[in-house]
C-alpha cells in the first residue's frame, strides 16, 4: 500500500518520536478532571438539571466537537425517557415557549450557536449554556450557565492535549455526571446494578 503523502512536510524516517506523549496527555486530562470536579458550582449543575425536568422539550447543540458532545448529552436523555432532540436533525420538532434549549460552546463565542441562541430568545425559549468563558456572549444571552474550565479557542495556554480536548472531555464528563443525577432522581438504572428500579425503557413506555 502507498503511504499516503503529508501536506509538505518531509520526515525525517531516522529522527525518533518524542517518548510518553500518550501518557502525558492522559495524564494532563485527569489532572484536568480533578479540578473541574473541585471548581465546579453544584447551585449551577442543579440548575440545568432543574431546567431539563421542567421543560417540555429539550433542545441540544454544539458546534464542531462540543456538536459531537452535545449530540451524545441529547441522546442519553433520549435514552431516559425525555423529549430531547439535536438541532438540526431532520426529527427535530419546531421550538416554543416551555422548551430548554442547551447549548455546549468551549470560547462562549462560536456563530452558529449565537445565531440559535438569538432564535431561542425570539421564540421565548429557556437557554442554557455549558461554556470555558462566563464572559462570552452565550453566557450573556443565555438564562443559565454551566461554567467547565478547559482550553478553547479564545482561551489558549500550553498543553499536552491538542485543540479544544480538554474543554470537550470535561464537558462530556459534567454531562455525564447530570445524566447520572437525573437517572438517580427518576429511579432509572442502566439495568448492570441489579437494583431493583426502572430502567430507560420503562421510562419511555410509562
Amino acid at each position: 500500500m502507498k503511504r499516503r503523502e503529508s501536506r509538505g512536510r518531509v520526515r525525517d524516517p531516522s529522527a525518533k518520536r518524542p517518548a510518553g506523549k500518550v501518557k502525558l496527555v492522559i495524564d494532563e486530562i485527569i489532572s484536568h478532571l480533578e479540578k473541574v470536579g473541585r471548581e465546579l458550582s453544584q447551585s449551577e449543575s442543579q440548575g440545568i438539571i432543574d431546567e431539563i425536568e421542567s421543560a417540555n422539550h429539550v433542545f441540544v447543540y454544539g458546534a464542531g466537537r462540543s456538536g459531537y458532545v452535545a449530540r451524545s448529552f441529547a441522546q442519553r436523555l433520549k435514552q431516559m425517557g425525555f423529549d430531547a432532540f439535536f438541532v438540526g436533525d431532520t426529527t427535530t420538532p419546531a421550538s416554543g415557549k416551555g422548551d430548554l434549549l442547551i447549548a455546549v460552546t468551549g470560547s462562549g463565542e462560536t456563530p452558529s450557536v449565537i445565531s440559535m441562541l438569538e432564535t431561542g430568545n425570539a421564540l421565548g425559549v429557556r437557554q442554557a449554556v455549558v461554556t470555558s468563558n462566563r464572559d462570552g456572549r452565550a453566557s450573556r444571552m443565555a438564562h443559565l450557565t454551566l461554567y467547565v474550565p478547559g482550553k478553547t479557542k479564545l482561551l489558549e495556554r500550553p498543553s499536552h492535549a491538542p485543540f479544544t480536548s480538554l474543554f470537550d472531555v470535561a464537558a462530556l464528563s459534567v454531562l455525564d455526571g447530570i445524566t447520572a443525577e437525573l437517572m438517580q432522581s427518576s429511579g432509572l438504572t442502566d439495568g448492570t446494578s441489579g437494583e431493583p428500579t426502572r430502567t430507560w425503557s420503562d421510562r419511555a413506555s410509562g
